[in-house]
């Protein structure tokens, strides 16, 4: 069984930085893409960042320059840190895994920012 737990979400005002975490365990074999999801107005879901085991990252329009994406490879582990946050950035934040052994989604994490 694959367990992924997230933490780092929580309450900050507008301009402020948070940092998210994600670490994945249990069976889970070869680990591809580690990225971060929220929903989107309009949309199921919007993929904010997405790093490959090569490091190769990408993030949506609206968090480009203020979001960095990484992952540790030998702790099965993926961060976002945020910056400049804004009210718009407020959702619930999940964790999501492609790996050879499967596709995986975490509980989510809140993030809330005030105006």
């Amino acid at each position: 069984q694959v367990q992924l737990v997230e933490s780092g979400g929580g309450f900050v005002q507008a301009g402020g930085s948070l940092r998210l975490s994600c670490t994945a365990s249990g069976n889970i074999v070869k680990i591809n893409v580690m990225a971060w999801h929220r929903p989107a107005p309009g949309k199921k879901r919007e993929v904010v960042a997405s790093i490959t085991s090569g490091g190769s990252t990408n993030y949506a329009d609206s968090v480009k320059g203020r979001f960095n994406i990484s992952r540790d490879n030998a702790k099965n582990m993926v961060s976002l840190q945020m910056h400049s946050l804004k009210p718009e950035d407020t959702a619930v934040y999940y964790c999501v895994i492609s790996a050879t052994s499967g596709f995986y989604w975490g509980k989510g994490t809140q993030v809330t920012v005030s105006s």
